[in-house]
């Protein structure tokens, strides 16, 4: 289960690190201004995690919920250490709603995965 866990987390800042040199390129060569992408880059995180928890429930199988609920809190505990341990700050109180929502769309992708990836048969 640690391995399904680790590759919907891996694959999460995969999508994040594509989806940052996409839209700072847009930032940077055309007229768009960070106010007016912000709502992308909430639907981007959102469908970032929803993907992982759905790949790690893929591949674990079995308790999707647990799986994508895993993923959604390393990213989140990942997330949140970078920002304490590199800007010396803690989350404020919209970061954690945004983060609790992330674990919450996380473990329906895990639910999602499971399902759709034929686990384990109940006979």
């Amino acid at each position: 289960m640690g391995g399904a866990v680790l590759y919907g987390t891996l694959t999460i800042f995969l999508i994040a690190v594509v989806a940052s040199v996409v839209f700072s390129l847009m930032l940077r060569f055309t007229e768009l201004t960070e106010s007016s992408i912000s709502l992308f880059v909430t639907i981007i995180s959102f469908l970032a995690l929803f993907i992982g928890g759905f790949m790690s429930g893929g591949k674990g199988k079995m308790k999707g919920w647990m799986l994508g609920g895993s993923t959604g809190l390393i990213y989140t505990v990942i997330v949140f250490l970078f920002q304490y341990l590199g800007y010396d700050s803690l989350f404020s109180i919209e970061q954690m709603v945004y983060h609790g929502c992330y674990i919450v769309t996380a473990m329906m992708g895990g639910i999602l995965g499971v399902n759709l990836s034929g686990g384990p048969s109940r006979e």
